[in-house]
């Protein structure tokens, strides 16, 4: 493949006037070698059609066309960044740009197969954009993400930790999670007031089908919306001590203590019980 030269990111920079506006939550990303570690993180990349949230001037748009990416489409909503990705894909055809909200995007409609996100997600909306992707688990290889520190802790917390609550048991229920690696505030233009982090998630080879998905939501939004109550009352509008005993789980014992298989064996038990099983 023969080497691609792109323009400096100040060159880019200032000719598209890339000023992070906080109000899109923008947090830059400049330095080529952390780029290049951000990429890295994602794992093996040949051959995939790589999905890039919220590019900005394109420093790890850049770190990831020097993979082995088959294809990277840049989701953008910034009209002044739009601009940039687009100077750049006019140098690559292996480079895309929507201009678009990536909430309202339809991702596997847009990108064929097989996939990969790969992004410095927008802090505002970032936890937003990691649920619905996991209710398209399915049609990703991975998802290598940076959050705000808490947030990644919260994706990879353990049971019976303070983090440990609903993000956990959804991410680490449909993928395999790992905190690949921690990022500096003052890594970032303008620094943010917080560290970051990169998750990488891995989808499990089977994902459950939708109405299990759905249960499964009803069920830790109830356990973990009242952390501190024992879980047979912040179960009780879903059958209290009644079901958790069917499921041979402690009524006494509180969200935070449930491994995520006992929270899917909670969630089986639920279906059958309202299916009068």
């Amino acid at each position: 493949m023969a080497e691609l030269i792109l323009p400096s990111l100040a060159e880019t920079i200032r000719r598209f006037d890339l000023r992070a506006d906080k109000s899109l939550g923008q947090h830059f990303l400049l330095e080529p070698g952390l780029l290049g570690r951000i990429a890295a993180a994602a794992g093996e990349l040949a051959g995939l059609n790589v999905v890039e949230i919220g590019p900005g001037p394109g420093g790890l748009t850049r770190a990831l066309l020097e993979t082995g990416a088959a294809h990277v489409t840049a989701i953008e909503f910034d009209p002044r960044a739009v601009a940039a990705i687009e100077d750049l894909a006019t140098l690559t055809p292996r480079l895309s740009v929507v201009a678009g909200d990536a909430m309202k995007t339809d991702i596997p409609a847009l990108v064929p197969g097989p996939r990969a996100i790969v992004a410095n997600l927008p802090y505002n909306i970032g936890t937003l954009l990691l649920v619905r992707w996991l209710h398209e688990a399915a049609a990703y290889r991975s998802l290598t993400l940076m959050f705000q520190l808490e947030v990644a802790e919260r994706i990879c917390a353990s049971p019976d930790t303070g983090a440990y609550g609903r993000i956990a048991v959804l991410s680490q229920w449909l993928c395999d999670v790992d905190l690949a690696m921690t990022v500096p505030a003052g890594a970032f233009s303008p620094p943010p007031k917080v560290e970051s982090a990169v998750v990488r998630l891995v989808p499990k080879p089977v994902q459950p089908p939708k109405h299990e998905l759905r249960a499964m939501e009803r069920l830790t939004a109830a356990a973990f919306g009242q952390r501190r109550k024992m879980l047979r009352g912040a179960l009780k509008p879903l059958g209290g001590a009644a079901l958790l005993e069917a499921a041979g789980i402690d009524p006494a014992r509180r969200a935070e203590t449930l491994a995520v298989d006992e929270f899917e064996r909670l969630m089986r038990t639920l279906l059958a019980r309202e299916a009068g099983g």
